[in-house]
């Protein structure tokens, strides 16, 4: 009897360190891409990662291979920390400085685009893990132009929208900008940095505002096909095909300085702060079963809950393992006065 006691007591201990690593320990992930206007990758995922239809698309495929459309939420760097134009390299900001969607890079005039007008315009930008954070939109100088590698010059020095945790809108951030004027090809280039985190997000989407470049501008003709942004059918179907559910940093590759490596950032650009395969031992991160359920259909068309959490998540958690821990000591010790009513 005194054994199974004494059992007893120190399975209830157990419980309240338990309860309070349970309750601290939050997911870290966070994906998305912008959808209105809509973003390369997301037009080039729309149209197919196997049979892209037009030109621009199939040449990133042919560049980089299939699998960056399926990860088509994850063009990131893990530990930006805000440095944006200290660590993504002129020429690489559509990819991030990230190998593995250096196809997005590509210059050249036929990307497919979204009709534009300056003014007010309502943002979309799909998360399919979500996260507090804030977002800035920069619009390319008049005289752009789209066959040359995007440089930071490129962009005007101060962001014409910036909106910090937006409202959350059937899985999109829905926000509104006043868009500068502009004519001809041009581009809006967005940075979602999350404020629970340094991880950022980066989204190139080419405009068209349906008039002739100016005379001191290139000329360039609306080649491009018009863009889609990929429905709840098209990311429920490829989700098994994505590599970002798997939580874990672990970067395009070996030595590529991923989360949780050590490294910030390599000689040639930023590290590989990805979301990849390989997920560092005790890095924090969701397992794959709660990175699923993030990516699963019902949570990609309805209201998405906030991934990981802020100083507010942390007190709710202490204050719920408290709860958790008080409870256990009240049970244990009247399991002991039982114990000793029995025993007088």
């Amino acid at each position: 009897m005194r054994m199974r006691h004494q059992a007893v007591r120190i399975s209830l201990i157990g419980i309240a360190p338990l309860a309070l690593v349970a309750l601290t320990a939050g997911p870290a992930t966070a994906h998305g891409s912008m959808t209105d206007p809509v973003s390369r990758v997301s037009a080039c995922f729309a149209e197919g990662p196997e049979h892209p239809r037009s030109a621009a698309c199939k040449a990133m495929v042919a560049a980089g291979g299939t699998q960056p459309l399926y990860d088509w939420n994850e063009v990131n760097i893990g530990d930006a920390a805000g440095r944006h134009r200290q660590i993504i390299p002129d020429g690489k900001l559509c990819s991030a400085g990230r190998a593995k969607y250096k196809g997005l890079d590509l210059p050249r005039a036929d990307w497919p685009g979204s009709k534009l007008a300056s003014g007010k315009h309502t943002f979309r930008y799909r998360a399919t893990a979500p996260h507090r954070g804030t977002f800035e939109l920069y619009l390319t100088k008049a005289g752009y132009d789209p066959k040359k590698p995007l440089k930071w010059a490129d962009l005007e020095a101060k962001p014409f929208a910036k909106v910090t945790d937006p409202t959350l809108r059937n899985g999109s951030y829905v926000f509104d900008g006043t868009v500068p004027k502009r004519s001809g090809r041009h581009l809006i280039y967005s940075v979602w940095q999350r404020s629970d985190s340094p991880e950022a997000f980066y989204t190139c989407s080419d405009v068209d505002f349906g008039k002739k470049a100016p005379a001191t501008g290139p000329q360039t003709k609306a080649l491009a096909p018009a863009a889609s942004a990929p429905s709840d059918a098209q990311i429920a179907q490829a989700a098994g095909k994505s590599t970002v559910d798997h939580g874990g940093h672990g970067g395009d590759g070996p030595g590529d300085g991923g989360h949780g490596e050590g490294s910030l950032h390599a000689k040639s650009g930023p590290a590989e702060g990805g979301h990849g395969e390989k997920a560092p031992a005790g890095d924090g991160h969701e397992p794959r079963t709660a990175a699923k359920a993030a990516n699963a259909p019902s949570a990609q068309g309805g209201r998405l809950a906030e991934t990981g959490g802020d100083s507010r998540t942390a007190v709710l958690a202490v204050g719920g393992a408290g709860v958790v821990a008080v409870g256990a000591a009240t049970v244990m010790l009247a399991a002991r006065r039982r114990s000793a009513r029995n025993h007088g």
